[in-house]
């Protein structure tokens, strides 16, 4: 019987429970890889699965949860959420089983009730607690054989760092959920597996939750020993090169279906030279050097204007690394996809020729072609492409760097004022996926529509999201400044008192996921809230306001010894204004 359980690998959860049965549908049988003599058979048929309790001598201990994110039912009545996967980075937003048409107060649906049961030993700051903590096993739907159903992709071990209250609306009528967010745990020292006898030994009522501790993965052990504080260097990071393990699925009869959730490691003789035989750098890629290959890319000009192609081409490279795509893809893919950018944004007076930015973004050493046999690379042809069907993306040690959001964040900005200053931004980060980088507060509420022809005239089902926020910490900061203006002390006075506004660093909508806390909170008038909202203006390294623009100086920030101003997210505002200097080459970030 199967015993362990890989990371990307895709899973048959059919109906067909019986765990002697290897494969189905030439997949691997998810009944065969957990069957056990201790646990019943695996449940994936709701979101939230957990494995029934056993009775220990320290008590009732659950041997794990199993949970499965739907994305082809996103935004539908049934599932009116949208988890959000960001695998490189270790991070899953997941919503609750809370949907409009319950009448059971909130955190009393199955789901819901079975997550907040486990939540305290997952935020506790003892090792006592965490080790009785109930580890998440996470599953994504996948389409394999054009079905969307019965097929799972294993994401890996996770816990939860984070839950929210939220609001949703289906159809006009609010409802209230719980957004919880996962840190998936790195399992490169177990070669991205994990073992299914550490689940078993959960379950077996002789064995200590201590005990069972020692059995688990290595980053699950040190997440227990040393909690919150070690989940940076616990988290699961951007694939490393692992040999055996394809995270890239491809189906029997080459159905590849949805674009699969965990990039493809890449092999070593990848990393030792390019398509066009070409020695890679031995120099590791820092944030400087990554900042300055983006500042200097060739662009070739028409009617003495220069070509939008390679900085469209790579934004689109970077819209793949922020929405957890894998970096490579596979050139009729990039076609059309960059090809539609380009037909929109590229010089009116330009051919649509997608071909070049695939190619020739390589001598940026930020952007690998793969598949070109040396005979073909002296010259660029689209029908060779077409032929070959080459893969193409940003490097690994750019994806890398990339991965970070405050690096992402400085890199879209400075391609799109570098390069692309005159276009539509709304639409050109709409067009890219990266809606809510052209402003500080992001993407606040999310409404999602649905055609259902249920008549004679077509009706739509709209489905909504409002984040939640703390009134009364704004009320709380506010008052700790006197509603003056941090940046001009302007005080406004209207008929009843003085009015200010909260204004967020780091905002709260997607795609910047901001913490609503006193440290990521401005007290501001108006005007300086709408220029800080739209990237007129920056805080600086050294606390001093100035203009986007020209970075001439407007004021110093002031502040209040009883509000704390987290310089992550000062710096997270700043990256995406483009003015980012911190030196980060020395530190986590590489």
């Amino acid at each position: 019987m199967g015993s362990q359980l890989r990371i990307g690998e895709v899973y048959r959860s059919a109906r067909n429970r019986d765990p002697s049965v290897e494969l189905i549908d030439n997949y691997p049988n998810i009944h065969h890889a957990t069957a056990s003599e201790i646990l019943a058979p695996v449940q994936l048929s709701k979101g939230i699965n957990p494995i029934a309790k056993v009775k220990s001598s320290e008590g009732q201990r659950r041997p794990a949860i199993l949970i499965r994110s739907s994305p082809w039912k996103a935004g539908t009545t049934e599932t009116p959420w949208h988890d959000v996967f960001d695998l490189d980075r270790g991070r899953i937003s997941y919503f609750g089983d809370h949907r409009v048409d319950h009448t059971e107060p909130l955190g009393h649906t199955p789901g819901n009730r079975v997550l907040l049961n486990v939540l305290p030993e997952h935020q506790s700051r003892t090792a006592d607690q965490r080790a009785s903590a109930v580890p998440l096993l996470v599953f994504a739907s996948v389409t394999r054989n054009k079905t969307p159903k019965g097929y799972v992709q294993f994401c890996g071990v996770a816990v939860i760092d984070g839950i929210e209250r939220v609001e949703q609306e289906v159809e006009g009528e609010p409802f209230p959920n719980y957004r919880y967010e996962l840190s998936v745990l790195d399992l490169s020292a177990e070669s991205e597996r994990l073992d299914w006898a550490w689940i078993e030994a959960r379950a077996n009522p002789e064995l200590s939750a201590a005990h069972t501790v020692e059995l688990g993965p290595r980053s699950w052990r040190q997440w227990v020993e040393r909690g919150p504080a070690a989940l940076s260097q616990v988290r699961r990071q951007a694939i490393r090169p692992a040999p055996e393990v394809g995270l890239r699925q491809h189906s029997p009869d080459g159905d590849r279906g949805a674009t699969a959730l965990l990039p493809t490691p890449r092999r070593q003789e990848d990393l030792a030279s390019d398509s066009s035989g070409t020695p890679a750098s031995s120099d590791d890629l820092t944030v400087s050097v990554l900042m300055d290959r983006l500042r200097s890319l060739r662009t070739q000009k028409r009617n003495g204007r220069p070509s939008r192609q390679n900085p469209l081409a790579l934004l689109w490279g970077i819209s793949r690394v922020a929405t957890g795509k894998p970096s490579l893809a596979p050139w009729r893919q990039f076609r059309d996809e960059v090809g539609g950018l380009l037909a929109e944004f590229e010089q009116p007076d330009s051919a649509v020729t997608p071909e070049y930015p695939f190619w020739h973004l390589q001598t940026s050493h930020l952007w690998d072609v793969h598949g070109v046999p040396p005979e073909h690379a002296a010259v660029v042809h689209a029908a060779t492409f077409d032929r070959l069907n080459p893969e193409g993306g940003v490097t690994t040690q750019a994806e890398r760097l990339l991965s970070d959001a405050c690096v992402r964040t400085q890199a879209v900005a400075l391609l799109r004022e570098t390069y692309l200053a005159d276009v539509d931004q709304h639409a050109l980060m709409d067009r890219l996926g990266l809606a809510g980088y052209e402003s500080a507060s992001g993407l606040g509420d999310l409404a999602e529509e649905q055609d259902q022809r249920t008549g004679p005239a077509a009706r739509r089902a709209a489905v909504s999201y409002r984040i939640v926020r703390d009134t009364v910490l704004t009320a709380r900061v506010k008052k700790l400044h006197g509603d003056r203006c941090q940046v001009c002390g302007l005080q406004l006075r209207t008929q009843y008192g003085t009015y200010s506004e909260a204004a967020h660093i780091r905002g709260l909508g997607r795609p910047h996921h901001g913490p609503d806390e006193l440290s990521n909170v401005l007290v501001l008038c108006p005007n300086h809230h709408v220029q800080f909202d739209t990237l007129a203006l920056y805080i600086d390294a050294d606390g001093v306001v100035r203009a986007t623009a020209d970075d001439s100086l407007i004021d110093r920030l002031r502040r209040h010894p009883a509000h704390r101003i987290g310089e992550e997210h000062v710096r997270y505002h700043r990256a995406l204004c483009g003015r980012d200097t911190t030196d980060r080459d020395q530190g986590g970030v590489r």
